[in-house]
């Protein structure tokens, strides 16, 4: 006689919110939400998370279970997954549009390849800093950090018991506000360096008239361009890891223990 999976029907509900909470990660996390990962991966990933992770969730439910409120608790389960993924991948972003400012002033903005983290054309310095932020972000173990700030979330939020408030608000536009800031750090350097090629070409231009000035700025830009680039790798890597590590302190303030 086949063993009978009426024991196992109690646990569904709770099991599917644990799954769910997961899945989260999976559509903005830095790594996890990669289109470079097949989607049956991922789906199997998740699955094999929740199966780890539910034996360590308390079985109470804060509310009686409906149709309706096991809407609002999958709802609220997803958004918690999505805001963690989300406020991780920031920092990465915001390295991405230093790359882009860079790019625009080297004159490399109509050289785009194709994204597929973005599944769009992006340009070329922006993608090449975003590629080297995510790389930083694994050296440094912040997928771990990612996983324990989701599994911490289990003490502190209870399953279908989450609701949105300002504290959410307020992080979400501080770590908006940090991203701007590291994205314009981050461009300085390069900044200042075009702006002190385009006066002195300008000097040039005046003083040697007869001298091509954009034939001769435009590749002596992107030369000094590169090579300031170059010398800049560890400045970013010190700019990137204060920004990543608070992103993972607020997400852990928000939804990890108390303890």
């Amino acid at each position: 006689m086949p063993p009978s999976l009426e024991p196992l029907l109690p646990h569904v509900p709770a099991f599917l919110l644990v799954l769910f909470r997961m899945t989260g990660i999976f559509v903005f996390a830095p790594l996890f939400s990669s289109s470079l990962v097949p989607m049956p991966l991922k789906a199997l990933l998740a699955m094999t998370l929740s199966f780890c992770v539910y034996p360590l969730v308390p079985p109470q439910l804060p509310v009686e279970l409906s149709l309706m409120t096991m809407s609002v608790a999958v709802t609220s389960e997803l958004l918690i997954g999505l805001v963690i993924g989300y406020g991780a991948t920031l920092p990465l972003v915001a390295m991405q549009l230093g790359g882009l400012l860079m790019g625009q002033q080297l004159g490399l903005g109509l050289a785009q390849v194709f994204s597929p983290d973005f599944e769009e054309q992006t340009e070329v310095m922006g993608t090449l800093l975003y590629l080297t932020a995510v790389t930083i972000f694994i050296m440094l173990n912040g997928h771990h950090a990612l996983l324990t700030v989701l599994v911490g979330s289990f003490e502190n939020v209870p399953l279908g018991g989450y609701a949105p408030d300002q504290q959410l608000l307020q992080m979400i536009v501080g770590l908006l506000g940090s991203m701007m800031e590291l994205g314009i750090r981050v461009a300085a350097p390069l900044l200042c360096m075009v702006f002190l090629e385009t006066v002195a070409m300008g000097f040039v231009a005046r003083t040697v008239p007869q001298l091509n000035v954009l034939s001769l700025g435009f590749p002596l830009r992107i030369i000094m361009g590169t090579i300031l680039l170059i010398g800049t790798v560890g400045m970013m890597y010190e700019l990137l890891l204060p920004e990543a590590r608070d992103a993972i302190v607020m997400l852990f303030q928000l939804f990890g223990p108390s303890g």
